[in-house]
């Protein structure tokens, strides 16, 4: 008896799950359309206040907390607080800003000097040169800090062939709307799935540059230090470079005041080396990590917080 109600229960569960799934995609795309008829702006300043006021509702709020404690144990509790406060304004404006990418993004490279949402340091501009004009492929890095959907617009708008890996949503539904958006000038977009490492690399060895977030934990990965505690570290990007060996190039996007933002590339980061000269996977994914860390330290209260990064 328990065996049937249990496979009964499973084949209703199997029944509704598409329904339930069209009923969320729908959903998604209503919202991203609705989003767009408004000021982004003004759906920003909303969204914002929107998350900072439910945000410490749910469980993330306490998982940020621990987070947030474990990497400044220096600081009090009413500074955590409102380090916290500023991630739940940062995802809300992201949420507002998602659907307007193409809006939001008016920097033109053949007019910097042109009033715009988006600013570059002179030397930023002439990284961007040098990796559009030097004839090879690279791998740019980028983390959940500010708005981290805005780089790739960048690669695109200096004239950067890109492939950028990214991790699609469960539901197929969201999934098209929400890659009808990030093809807007976004270049070569590549799911995130068991075959992605080997398109990654053709893509590198076609002279493309291949972008990927890496801050997250990865049960899979490789052990590194952040915030003096031991984390792992996904791989693949230093595992990419094994087989096509190219810059090592950081990218971030911080939030400004007034509803603008600044792009910041760093300078080449040199992986770890064995005695033999082959690239070493964990070295190289501490020295990445070493720089989201100093990233991060500037700006604590726009990185994604929200999700466990020690286990």
């Amino acid at each position: 008896m328990l065996r049937l109600l249990l496979r009964t229960k499973a084949r209703i569960r199997d029944a509704v799950k598409p329904a339930g799934e069209a009923a969320v995609g729908a959903l998604t795309i209503g919202m991203l359309r609705t989003t767009r008829y408004f000021d982004p702006i003004k759906t920003a300043n909303l969204f914002g206040r929107i998350t900072k006021r439910i945000g410490p509702l749910f469980r993330e709020d306490r998982i940020a907390r621990a987070n947030l404690a474990a990497a400044f144990p220096e600081k009090s509790p009413e500074e955590i607080g409102k380090i916290l406060a500023g991630v739940w304004d940062n995802m809300g404006r992201i949420g507002a800003e998602f659907a307007h990418l193409d809006r939001i993004w008016d920097y033109d490279p053949a007019n910097p000097g042109k009033p715009s949402n988006v600013e570059f340091s002179k030397r930023t501009a002439e990284i961007f040169d040098q990796l559009r004009d030097d004839g090879k492929p690279a791998l740019i890095f980028a983390s959940h800090l500010g708005n981290w959907e805005i780089p790739a617009l960048a690669a695109v708008a200096h004239g950067l062939n890109a492939a950028v890996l990214y991790r699609p949503p469960n539901i197929a539904a969201a999934d098209r709307a929400i890659k009808t958006i990030r093809a807007v000038s976004m270049g070569n977009l590549i799911a995130a799935s068991p075959e992605a490492p080997v398109k990654l690399a053709h893509a590198l060895s076609d002279g493309q540059h291949v972008a990927m977030l890496v801050d997250q934990w990865f049960g899979k990965g490789v052990e590194v230090d952040f915030f003096g505690r031991k984390t792992r570290a996904n791989p693949t990007l230093a595992r990419l470079l094994r087989q096509v060996d190219c810059p090592i190039h950081g990218v971030r996007v911080i939030r400004l005041p007034d509803h603008r933002f600044r792009i910041e590339l760093s300078e080449e980061v040199k992986p770890a080396r064995d005695a033999n000269g082959k690239v070493d996977i964990q070295g190289t994914m501490q020295a990445v990590t070493s720089v989201l860390e100093g990233w991060i330290r500037e700006y604590p209260e726009q990185w994604l917080w929200l999700h466990r990064r020690w286990r």
